[in-house]
């Protein structure tokens, strides 16, 4: 019997007589948002209501969550009418090309393999010693100007874009443009912005394929080699090209920007676990895991129905919307117990921080290099570290985009 028949056996969620709406801010950047409280007594299924007022079904047990996350029903091509949307900015791209996240099989397997060489676990344990290097120089600058820092702009973004910019083969000189437009598509404020900051990274990015082509002596990034075989020999074309390079450079350097300054500012809140951690550094492994679990920063993966399907007693229509709630399902007390403490001498290889089944994050293992090597050498290089300003008067990002820290002021 499979997983997902065997959920099918149990009763109909009745859910909460006014549907809960989704997504809603936190109160604390590490913890749901406190609305979320009903969805979490009512797992694994509940119906909410997104931000136009159209309803969707909400997955928030895990065990519900990787089954429906690996069932061929669901699909992400958000190009179908009905594709549920947690924003009217987002909801504006919906006839925007995209890749990767945003594609089915075929074409998301034909992608996923350009880029699994790039990505394996191989390729990030044989990029440490650059994420090392990146990461002493920065904190280098940060004790010279110091004591005291805004940890985002000065460590936590910067490790993940020199990184990716090196992997991808785009230059570092343009990180202020491509950090900048990456801010306006995933926050916003308005559609207009979103589509006008997705539009001016085409157009740089088309012009430095470009030059990538003109160029008779290719360098050693992705891009170059994407663009000097696939795109040479007619494998992909341009506007393929320009999609999948969004997708990486965008998610390659916002996600782990984010996991490094608000896992900081976690640790900062829990020093007894920090102190455990800076003891024993051979915990950091299971800490980041323990991190990306409690975390959860990418909370809302997106799916439409493409047949029904049975799912704990329910059904979910063809054409429905559904919604998984990552902070939720990584906070299932039948997998986590007490899921709400950070303690990383749980089992947690099987969170959904980094989704699951074929759309499951490409590049967790940089990620996963990147995060120990940052938290690790931040802490051991800076053992006074300390937040300089009250956690209730520091900024966080509000909950209809990737979480983190907007600000996070320091000083050691």
């Amino acid at each position: 019997m499979t997983e997902l028949t065997q959920l099918t056996e149990l009763t109909e969620p009745t859910g909460p007589a006014t549907p809960v709406a989704f997504p809603q801010d936190r109160t604390c950047p590490y913890h749901p948002p406190t609305g979320y409280d009903p969805l979490r007594d009512r797992r694994p299924l509940s119906r909410v209501t997104l931000y136009d007022g159209r309803p969707a079904w909400l997955v928030t047990g895990h065990a519900a969550a990787r089954a429906l996350l690996s069932d061929p029903r669901l699909s992400t091509d958000r190009s179908r009418p009905g594709f549920p949307m947690l924003t009217a900015r987002f909801a504006a791209t919906r006839a925007v090309r995209a890749a990767l996240l945003g594609v089915d099989d075929p074409e998301h397997r034909t992608q996923r393999r350009l880029m699994i060489p790039s990505f394996s676990v191989k390729r990030a344990a044989g990029l440490r010693p650059d994420i090392q290097r990146i990461v002493d120089e920065l904190i280098d600058a940060m004790i010279a100007h110091g004591p005291g820092a805004e940890l985002v702009s000065a460590f936590a973004l910067p490790v993940p874009s020199m990184v990716i910019c090196s992997l991808l083969g785009v230059p570092y000189a343009d990180h202020e443009f491509f950090e900048a437009q990456s801010r306006r598509l995933l926050r916003g404020p308005e559609a207009a912005d979103t589509l006008d900051a997705r539009g001016r990274l085409q157009r740089y990015l088309l012009a430095l394929i470009e030059r990538k082509r003109q160029d008779p002596e290719p360098g050693d990034g992705i891009l170059d080699e994407l663009v000097h075989q696939r795109l040479r020999d007619g494998d992909m074309d341009r506007e393929e090209l320009v999609a999948l390079a969004i997708i990486l450079l965008v998610a390659g350097h916002e996600t782990t920007a984010n996991m490094i300054s608000l896992g900081t500012y976690t640790l900062l809140r829990n020093p007894e676990r920090l102190a455990e951690l800076r003891a024993d550094p051979a915990l950091l492994p299971a800490a980041v895991e323990e991190l990306m679990r409690m975390l959860s920063i990418a909370d809302g993966l997106l799916r439409i129905a493409l047949e029904d399907i049975e799912v704990e007693g329910a059904t979910i229509r063809k054409g429905d919307g559904v919604v998984f709630a990552t902070s939720v399902i990584n906070r299932d007390d039948s997998v986590y117990p007490e899921p709400d403490t950070l303690d990383w001498h749980r089992p947690t290889r099987h969170h959904v921080g980094f989704g699951f089944g074929i759309h499951q994050c490409l590049g967790q293992n940089l990620a996963r290099a990147e995060m120990e090597i940052a938290l690790g050498t931040l802490f051991a290089r800076l053992p006074g570290l300390r937040l300089a300003a009250p956690p209730e008067e520091i900024p966080f990002k509000p909950g209809d985009t990737i979480q983190g820290m907007l600000e996070l002021p320091v000083t050691w």
